[in-house]
């Protein structure tokens, strides 16, 4: 069975911090620039106190950020879109999101948008077949089935 560790392994175990008194503008550069999804947040003494994600600033620009209400999302948005197939294979559809570190895929067919599906929806997904596929397997293996 595939444990945290094995995964950090691969990943690595590099940490990105700020300090809790650096600005929420710091954190947005920090996303941006190592291009991740949150960030640790530490105290004087380097201890971890808290996390700020994406969904943390996205919170405070919509009650804070005047300029967000004049900033069209034309000037924003990603027009290169990675698009799917209804018949691609969750595995491919997968590794094409994680190769792009994207984490929704607008699904097309014969041009016309059919759904979004997000990498959560994925491992949802998998997770939900191999719970199957094991008690499948289980009841197989205790007899409740003919061979």
């Amino acid at each position: 069975m595939m444990k945290v560790k094995d995964v950090l392994s691969k990943k690595g175990g590099g940490v990105i911090t700020l300090h809790q008194d650096d600005t929420l503008y710091n954190v947005i550069e920090t996303l941006v620039q190592h291009n991740i999804g949150a960030v640790l947040v530490v105290d004087d003494e380097e201890n971890i106190v808290g996390i700020v994600s994406e969904r943390d600033i996205l919170k405070q620009g919509c009650q804070h950020c005047e300029k967000l209400r004049k900033i069209q999302i034309k000037d924003v948005m990603t027009a290169d879109l990675i698009i799917g197939q209804p018949n691609d294979a969750v595995t491919y559809v997968k590794q094409i999101m994680i190769k792009n570190r994207i984490r929704h895929l607008p699904v097309f067919e014969n041009k016309k948008i059919v759904g979004i599906i997000s990498m959560r929806d994925l491992v949802e997904a998998e997770l939900s077949e191999f719970t199957v596929e094991n008690r499948y397997l289980r009841e197989y293996i205790e007899g409740k089935y003919p061979a």
